[in-house]
């Protein structure tokens, strides 16, 4: 979901641009990388608090201003990659079953899908907090295939597009997918990396094509291709 069907990393950069104008210290980035962390979730807002005591800036109604103002802009600012709504109208006319596959919690994903128009493009919405294991853990790929009705022995009749080779891509090879790599939106990874993705993307628009070579079998057109996004 993430950075394949919309950048993330772009709306929080600019809440966090928002959130360090106001308080006067610090810079997108600065703010930016204490998500990045290990010590906390990429969406924790116990990260702003951390930024804010480093940056000598904290109070109790400054957190509580900042860590509202980072949802606010963060979801006004997701908008989908062009041609992200008609490809999967496309797919969904043809008849591929959509998945989406996400490390995010259900109360972030579905406003996110929602805010980009894309809710209705998924039959399932696989979040954390129905597995709580998270990428590059193969549970979420496994629950994903039972969810669409799809044993584990048939998963070399699904297709998995994600942007991050170690969470998205080899685990879903793994386990026997078909796998494409969206390079257009891996904001972390090695130029040199695709995580052994069986084919790369450097636009979603080129998905159908790519689909529908696969699919010259008409048994798979009613296979599930699943959207991942890095989520952390």
């Amino acid at each position: 979901m993430d950075n394949t069907l919309f950048d993330l990393v772009a709306a929080k950069l600019e809440a966090c641009r928002v959130i360090t104008k106001e308080l006067g210290a610090g810079s997108p980035h600065l703010l930016f990388s204490y998500f990045l962390r290990r010590t906390r979730g990429f969406e924790d807002p116990g990260n702003i608090r951390d930024f804010m005591v480093d940056t000598g800036t904290y109070s109790d109604e400054a957190y509580a201003w900042s860590t509202a103002a980072y949802r606010e802009v963060k979801l006004s600012n997701i908008e989908p990659y062009p041609g992200v709504p008609d490809t999967l109208l496309t797919l969904q006319k043809d008849g591929y079953s959509l998945v989406l596959v996400t490390d995010a919690h259900h109360r972030d994903a579905l406003p996110r899908l929602e805010k980009a128009g894309l809710r209705e493009r998924f039959s399932h919405i696989i979040t954390h907090d129905m597995t709580w294991e998270k990428k590059p853990s193969h549970i979420p790929f496994l629950y994903a295939l039972k969810s669409a009705g799809i044993p584990p022995d048939e998963a070399g009749d699904t297709v998995f597009i994600g942007d991050s080779p170690r969470r998205d891509i080899a685990p879903a090879r793994d386990i026997g997918m078909q796998t494409v790599y969206a390079r257009y939106g891996d904001r972390f990874s090695s130029a040199h990396s695709d995580g052994g993705a069986h084919f790369t993307l450097d636009d979603i628009r080129e998905l159908p094509v790519l689909l529908e070579h696969l699919g010259s079998n008409k048994e798979r057109r009613n296979r599930p291709c699943a959207a991942g996004l890095p989520w952390h």
